[in-house]
């Protein structure tokens, strides 16, 4: 039997809630949205037709309405609700502006179908979603597989999984690093750079935005200016443009910057980013693709732990609504900060690596309501960590944890 994610049961219960928005289900690529999608509706009680654009060749806006219209020929007096699901629905120009006719006529004449949207594509669906969309959907995030899905999934242990990561399809490769090194960068890295952000935005130098990605990923967990980026990147750009190329691989999900904590948004956006890749592969790839060994270094074996744990924060954020920072303040430093409203917690990851002490005890002693929590000592192990043992947000700094 297939390993059934979390997610299937969110999907599951939206379907059979009654008629108030579109799902949207959306996600970095290769990350299991389509495969969740259809177990979930193998297990709903109300009728359900899935369609993929994939499947057919013409893919124009006549296609969604063919579909839409066979999902609302299935409601009779016996099955008065039916879900249609639509896959890689982003691949469909102008999208959006059809499913808003179709959505808001049902809407208008009572019909109760109930609509799932997916795509390979995140910044595509975005696009389309803000354009036409607003106030008629709600997001279904899918992010990465965690290391307890992936333990429970393929047996992952925390070694695993700091060189592997969240992607599914990856794991029957992992005896193999040339063939999972190989698949990592044309299935997924590529994929995800050639048909969803080069295909979307006219992207000038496409070159300097591949190079972004692959120098950004083997400094993931590591302030990097966008000055210092320029200077070992053989492309000419500037910081504007490189800014706005890490929104873009943001988008993907790919690679993020994130901005240091402060209590004055203006410092917050003037700050040079701290690398963050989304899942701990995309690190660990640009490594094994230069024949370095990943543990022969503390200091780099330091940062694809840190980037592990950054990792971890993000896909939690995204699906639980809190920001995820870092801070600096000359020599003191604080690996990860969250917020939540008016709640804060500074995170500290001893990964074996040398760092400068104290950070964490300034950060509480200048934000003395803030929570604390150092993952990798003797009460907070990574890999209790990274299973969601340790709450983010319930303890009360009294000390340092």
């Amino acid at each position: 039997m297939k390993y059934q994610r979390p997610l299937v049961e969110v999907l599951l219960q939206r379907m059979q809630e009654p008629r108030h928005f579109m799902q949207v289900l959306m996600g970095p690529r290769q990350t299991g949205k389509t495969t969740a999608l259809t177990q979930a509706l193998a297990q709903c009680d109300i009728p359900c037709h899935f369609a993929s654009i994939d499947s057919v060749l013409d893919k124009g806006r006549a296609w969604i309405e063919r579909e839409w219209n066979y999902a609302r020929a299935m409601i009779s007096n016996n099955s008065p609700s039916v879900v249609l699901a639509l896959d890689e629905v982003q691949n469909v120009s102008r999208w959006s502006s059809v499913v808003k006719a179709l959505w808001d006529a049902d809407a208008r004449s009572g019909i109760d179908l109930r609509v799932i949207l997916t795509g390979s594509s995140s910044l595509m669906l975005q696009s389309g979603l803000t354009e036409s969309l607003m106030g008629r959907f709600e997001l279904i995030r899918c992010p990465h597989w965690s290391l307890t899905e992936c333990r429970d999934a393929f047996k992952y242990t925390l070694d695993d999984y700091l060189t592997f990561g969240g992607y599914p399809g990856a794991a029957a490769l992992r005896d193999d690093l040339s063939r999972w090194r190989n698949y990592m960068q044309d299935a997924i890295i590529e994929a995800t750079l050639s048909k969803d952000v080069l295909a979307l935005e006219a992207i000038r130098k496409p070159a300097l935005l591949r190079q972004l990605f692959f120098l950004g990923s083997a400094y993931s967990g590591q302030e990097v200016s966008y000055k210092k980026l320029l200077g070992q990147l053989d492309d000419a750009g500037n910081v504007t443009t490189l800014a706005h190329y890490l929104e873009l691989l943001a988008h993907a999900g790919l690679l993020c910057g994130l901005q240091k904590y402060s209590q004055r948004p203006l410092t917050v956006r003037n700050s040079s980013p701290r690398l963050m890749a989304y899942d701990p592969s995309l690190m660990a790839v640009a490594f094994l693709g230069a024949g370095l060994d990943l543990r022969a270094d503390s200091t780099r074996f330091g940062h694809l732990v840190e980037s592990a744990v950054g990792a971890y924060l993000l896909a939690r954020g995204a699906s639980e609504g809190f920001d995820v920072y870092w801070w600096r303040d000359g020599n003191y430093e604080v690996d990860f900060v969250i917020q939540s409203g008016s709640s804060v917690t500074a995170i500290e990851v001893k990964s074996g690596q040398p760092k400068t002490s104290g950070g964490i005890y300034e950060f509480i002693r200048r934000n003395p309501n803030a929570f604390n929590i150092v993952v990798g000592d003797s009460s907070h192990s990574l890999e209790s960590f990274l299973l969601g043992k340790v709450p983010l947000f319930n303890k009360p700094a009294t000390g340092i944890a």
